[in-house]
């Protein structure tokens, strides 16, 4: 069998014509410089080509279902296994999707429940039991055995009534005797009951001595009494205490009934486990007035927010305040909570108004006020635009369900128990917890019988999360929630739990949010992964992953049009041979670090956070210094985004943007901002979420372009302005894709295929608009040119090199103008947001945050990031980032850590201050954070 892939003339994208050997059942790191071409040698080529020629093979129906991909640019590959992506995107965006439900370990848990799990009341607790005739009987042999025996059937319990009827029916069947309210009475003798009071009423089936000569007897007296009852028993003999049995799921003392014990029961997407309150989501959505009303501001004034361009309903209520004689001119905040409580849900008053419409002529109301709330519900529910229901959603808030508390089914599901615990306590719990309890689990010889292999997998799939540095997370953590390190680590230990072998597996920088402490079990992982017989081909910029690598391609030298070439192949030990830049860092000879002249600076200030408690956060005390580039550090789960996003963002926007109404986390107090003019977030999320937005339209570099275009004398001669250069406009743009430069043909059970444009031949423009020329590039060319390129072709004009110039400094001088935005990573998108900022008219005073900016770096763009970080501190500005990269740690002038453990073991402050007081913790930071300034400081005294 062939050991190696062999790739022959690979030019997808910006790869040179490259030929490489890469050794199959291996763990291979692609690394290189940013835009080197690593993610389209990977994912582009070698996976491109092994998933289509898998597809392929299948029938063409099949086809369909499956999708289809096409062929990467390259001459052959050889020896190619099918493969399998594990990317950064996130999972499922649906909120019924959770870590339990991707990585499948949530089926084997109902699984587990549904055949071995013990039912009880969800009113009382207590055990319910369901017996078979032969079982009961085979009870009152052991448990009575030679004792007398009463033998009832309960008819009544705990009602009201005279039961006249029912005790003469009883009598006319031929049964002698009843126990009424414990005292035993012949049927034959009238017996009075007050109607008032509550009774219980027992039939006596039979009385008999336990012995083997009655076993008839005894069988037809048990059936007749579950037959009498509807299912249920009471057994009674002196000197032991009575028993009740049921051949039903049924609570004997609070009649409630539960539904058969199986798998689906236990599932929240199915309406036969689903809360019925929630429909199995485990929160309500509603609009709330917390975060559509402005208190501070008169309902006339913007007091409404969702009301702020609509005039008439603010006339409404204005007709209501005059009806009623309220004074609505005060702020919202003032008036009487009546007048509140109209104004938001509605009032029954009928309101007679007439509108002025210049336009349209004037139009009657002759109706009911109907409030905020209801007004936002009904827009809501109506509305087929995508677009306005994300915009009224910014008033929506989820509160946990009450009935369920959150844990998505039914009350009589979360009776049922394995061990003590509910399926919702199990999912609950963080992972390395819920496998020490359920290593504990006793189970009885039956049990273990029936679920023993599901109980070892379940086990075996826990295990590999924690593996993966998961072990924080719970079960029923929604996976919309989850980062796209977190997402990728889970979907890895899926694969894993899947036992495949002869797979080629292509992961994009699994170590993504990972604390060093955790890379040594991720890279374990991996290494089982091959161990199973797998190829394992990683893109990675971390040196602890390198080192373990069986085998290393290095591609550079620069991105762009300046990489694509292979400079390096073959072992860790072979690169660090070499003089390549990974070489140099493998060695220890560079890094990423970079400190600006004057050392670490001085905090002149700080935000004072007091209380913060969202999600694993203890009453967190932290004081954020301003003025300063810092850091926020911690292991996987420690609180550190919760804090980020949750308490300081959420938190500090409210007091800045009155309008802003996501609600923050939990905390007591926030002080010390009221220097700061502006906070701005710098996340991951997309710049946009069609081809049609770009890195040149998303920083404004494109608007000065199109000015300069419009101003050419060819524009002037034509009486073009600037809109005649958007591609989104109509005059400018072909209108036979609609600026779009290709269009979409359905090819019914075969992938929908997307050729260029005949018109405009995917150059987005009309033939006239092209013939406008600077430099002998039309306004299309000038979007295909790199940023880089653009630079030099418009270093004369301020205006358009200033912007480009920042996203070179930024680290992007490789990707085009016009590179679609879904096309890049979340790193790239990131650094795009950075430099617009940075390209905007400096305001000062602003806290920019950021989350794991490093994410896609490569050591040398780490420092040209840290650069920029540090320019942004340099105006006036203050930085704070979630980092785990060490060259961002000791580059920065203040770190907080958070720990010592992820989830419920974190939350706290474990150190603060300068990368060497730090260091000089107990934390995990500070060992490895110590071990670094160690070796950077022995480099520095080498040289």
């Amino acid at each position: 069998m062939d050991q190696e892939i062999r790739i022959t003339g690979a030019r997808q994208h910006n790869l040179r014509n490259i030929d490489a050997v890469i050794p199959k059942n291996k763990l291979v790191v692609v690394t290189g410089p940013s835009g080197s071409g690593k993610s389209s040698l990977a994912f582009d080529t070698i996976y491109a080509e092994g998933q289509r020629r898998y597809v392929e093979s299948l029938s063409s129906y099949a086809r369909q279902f499956l999708g289809m991909s096409d062929k990467p640019d390259v001459d052959d590959i050889a020896g190619l296994s099918p493969a399998i992506s594990i990317e950064q995107k996130g999972t499922n965006r649906n909120p019924r999707s959770t870590v339990g439900t991707v990585t499948e370990i949530y089926d084997y848990l109902r699984l587990l429940f549904g055949r071995a799990g013990t039912p009880h009341c969800p009113k009382c607790g207590k055990e319910v039991h369901r017996y078979s005739v032969d079982e009961i009987i085979d009870l009152i042999y052991s448990d009575y055995a030679g004792k007398p025996l009463e033998i009832y059937a309960p008819i009544v319990r705990g009602k009201k009534g005279e039961y006249k009827n029912l005790l003469l029916k009883l009598h006319r069947q031929g049964y002698m005797r009843a126990r009424v309210d414990g005292t035993l009475y012949w049927l034959e003798e009238e017996v009075e009951l007050d109607k008032n009071r509550r009774h219980t009423i027992e039939c006596l089936i039979d009385r008999m001595r336990v012995r083997e000569e009655n076993r008839s007897r005894m069988s037809e007296a048990v059936e007749m009494a579950l037959k009498l009852s509807e299912g249920f028993i009471q057994l009674a003999s002196a000197g032991m205490r009575e028993r009740e049995l049921t051949e039903k799921y049924v609570c004997p003392d609070c009649q409630i009934s539960l539904p058969e014990i199986e798998p689906r029961l236990f599932s929240f997407n199915a309406p036969f486990g689903a809360c019925p309150d929630c429909a199995g989501l485990g929160f309500h959505s509603h609009f709330s007035a917390e975060l559509a009303v402005n208190p501070a501001l008169p309902l006339g004034e913007g007091g409404f927010i969702p009301w702020k361009s609509m005039k008439y309903m603010v006339r409404k209520a204005e007709k209501l305040a005059e009806k009623k004689g309220w004074d609505i001119s005060k702020p919202f905040g003032e008036l009487p909570e009546s007048v509140k409580q109209e104004l938001l849900y509605g009032s029954d008053e009928v309101l007679e108004l007439v509108f002025v419409d210049k336009k349209n002529g004037d139009w009657e109301y002759n109706g009911k006020y109907c409030g905020l709330i209801p007004w936002l519900e009904k827009r809501y529910n109506e509305t087929e635009s995508e677009n306005y229901k994300e915009e009224l959603s910014r008033y929506l808030v989820e509160d946990l369900c009450a009935t369920c508390k959150g844990r998505r089914l039914k009350p009589e599901v979360l009776a049922v128990t394995l061990g003590g615990r509910n399926i919702g306590e199990l999912t609950e719990m963080p992972i390395d917890e819920l496998i020490k309890v359920l290593d504990g689990l006793k189970l009885g010889e039956r049990e273990q019988k029936i679920v023993g292999i599901a109980l070892t997998e379940v086990k075996k799939r826990l295990s590999f999360l924690n593996n993966v540095g998961a072990g924080y997370l719970s079960l029923s953590r929604r996976a919309e929630t989850l980062s796209g390190g977190e997402s990728q680590r889970i979907r890895l230990a899926s694969q894993i739990g899947s036992q495949l072998t002869g797979v080629l597996y292509v992961l994009d920088e699994p170590t993504i949010g990972l604390h060093p402490r955790d890379t040594g079990r991720l890279l374990e992982t991996l290494k089982t992964i091959r161990d199973l017989g797998n190829s394992v081909l990683v893109v990675e910029h971390d040196r602890d992953t390198m080192v373990a690598a069986d085998h290393i391609l290095e591609l550079g030298p620069g991105a762009g049009e300046k990489g694509g070439e292979l400079i390096a192949n073959g072992s860790a030990e072979e690169i660090m041979k070499g003089g390549s830049s990974t070489a140099l860092y493998l060695r220890g000879e560079a890094d990423g670090t970079w400190l600006p002249a004057g050392g670490r600076r001085t905090p002149r200030g700080a935000i004072k956070v007091r209380g913060a408690a969202e999600n694993n956060l203890k009453k967190l005390d932290i004081d954020v210094p301003l003025g300063v580039f810092a850091a926020l550090s911690g292991v996987s789960g420690s609180g550190k985004s919760t804090f980020l996003y949750e308490i300081l963002y959420k938190g500090l926007r409210r007091k800045f943007d009155g309008d802003y109404r996501e609600r923050p986390g939990k905390f007591d107090s926030i002080s010390g901002y009221e220097s700061l003019r502006n906070i701005v977030l710098i996340d991951q999320s997309p710049i946009g979420r069609t081809p049609r937005s770009n890195p040149a339209t998303y920083t404004g570099a494109f608007t000065p372009i199109r000015e300069f275009y419009a101003q050419l004398q060819e524009s002037k001669l034509r009486g073009y302005d600037q809109s005649r250069f958007s591609f989104n406009l109509k005059g400018g743009r072909c209108e036979a894709c609609n600026g779009d430069g290709v269009i979409k043909v359905s090819m019914l059970f075969l992938p929908d295929v997307f050729v260029k444009c005949d018109v405009c031949r995917g150059q987005r423009y009309n033939r006239e608009t092209l013939e406008v020329k600077y430099k002998e590039l039309s306004i299309a060319d000038v979007l295909e040119l790199t940023v880089d390129e653009a630079v030099e072709t418009f270093g004369g004009i301020p205006r358009i090199a200033n912007k480009l110039k920042v996203m070179q400094e930024a680290g992007l001088g490789y990707i085009k103008l016009g590179q679609p935005a879904p096309t890049l990573s979340g790193g790239e998108a990131q650094r795009v947001k950075l430099a617009t900022e940075l390209g905007k008219k400096f305001r000062g005073s602003t806290l920019y945050l950021l989350d794991e900016p490093t994410t896609g770096l490569h050591y040398t763009d780490v420092k040209k990031l840290l650069k920029l970080l540090h320019k942004l501190v340099d105006q006036g500005g203050s930085v704070l980032v979630i980092e785990h990269n060490l060259d961002v740690l000791a580059s920065s002038d203040y770190i907080m850590d958070l720990g010592p453990e992820g989830g419920r073991g974190g939350g706290k402050l474990v150190a603060k201050g300068t990368p060497e007081e730090v260091a000089r913790g107990k934390g995990p930071t500070s060992k490895y954070l110590a071990q670094f300034l160690k070796e950077i400081k022995s480099k520095h005294e080498g040289k």
